[in-house]
């Protein structure tokens, strides 16, 4: 029985692993290969050009622009949401006090985790066209309309460049918080009841419950839930795409690497130049996780 398992397993395995391989991990050899051509996409003809397309990107300014702003989006939306989060799952789960000996969340807190999960129902590209409706500058947007009624005139949220990507963070932001609000409340589910009664009856507050139990029991989740927003931050190229002004404006104000592999890719037919930029995409997203779940390493509390 020992040995015989073994074939079965293998049997198991061998059909998805052949599809992963074939679609995931060749897809990466291949753009691998790619950024060290001249490739355009269009021609059987690729001549090798060793390093070349990473020194053009080292001299890149729009390279540049969109990696500083993967780093604001790396460090906000994460922060941000998991601070929402947080806050909200803790309201459906701990925030209605102690009844009977009982801790339990606010008034309708089965109802609100299934609206806020309404957002994860809806395509990205779904949200980025709502959302540009809602920034819009004339009176059909839901904000500037509103401004408009009280004579505060329009604002710029996606024209102005000082604006515009702090406007699709907060996409993103709410994009993500249902999802999170869900993941930590089945999180704090798995808290045993009992801590948090015998908190309760030691005079423990609502913030001490949080940040002395509900967060230390949490942490592994929350270490999970940053490398998740994190690959997040790398992304973004739906909601710039369709939100952005003349796709990452205005003057690159909203640039975000993916944008720029899909704009050198089929816009400027440049497939080798945006390999390359697919690889450095690549070993940034992979250092990041690797930094976060090292960084934030911790022995788990044995409940």
């Amino acid at each position: 029985m020992k040995h015989g398992r073994y074939p079965f397993i293998i049997g198991f395995l061998i059909v998805p692993v052949a599809i992963y391989g074939t679609f995931v991990i060749a897809a990466y050899v291949q753009a691998f290969q790619l950024s060290f051509t001249n490739w355009r996409g269009f021609s059987p003809d690729v001549s090798y050009i060793g390093f070349d397309n990473f020194v053009k990107l080292f001299h890149d300014n729009t390279f540049w622009k969109a990696i500083q702003h993967h780093i604001l989006l790396l460090i906000f939306l994460p922060l941000l949401t998991i601070v929402l989060a947080l806050f909200f799952a803790f309201l459906l789960n701990v925030g209605g006090g102690s009844k009977g000996g009982r801790t339990r969340g606010v008034w309708g807190s089965k109802f609100y985790r299934v609206v806020f999960f309404f957002p994860q129902l809806l395509a990205l590209a779904l949200v980025a066209v709502i959302f540009s409706r809602v920034y819009s500058s004339d009176d059909s947007g839901l904000i500037n309309g509103l401004l408009n009624q009280v004579g505060a005139g329009p604002v710029l949220f996606l024209a102005d460049k000082n604006l515009a990507l702090w406007s699709i963070l907060a996409v993103l932001v709410w994009q993500a918080v249902g999802f999170y609000v869900v993941l930590f409340s089945a999180g704090m589910g798995s808290i045993p009841t009992e801590i948090y009664e015998a908190a309760a009856l030691d005079g423990a507050t609502r913030g001490t419950l949080f940040f002395k139990v509900t967060l230390p029991l949490l942490w592994n989740t929350l270490q999970v839930a940053w490398v998740y927003l994190g690959i997040a931050a790398f992304d973004a190229f739906a909601l710039v795409n369709v939100m952005s002004v003349d796709r990452g404006g205005p003057d690159g104000a909203t640039t975000v690497l993916g944008l720029e592999i899909y704009r050198n890719a089929f816009d400027y037919a440049q497939f080798g130049y945006a390999s390359a930029m697919g690889v450095v995409l690549f070993f940034l997203t992979i250092t990041f996780a690797a930094l976060t779940l090292r960084v934030t390493r911790r022995d788990a509390i044995e409940l």
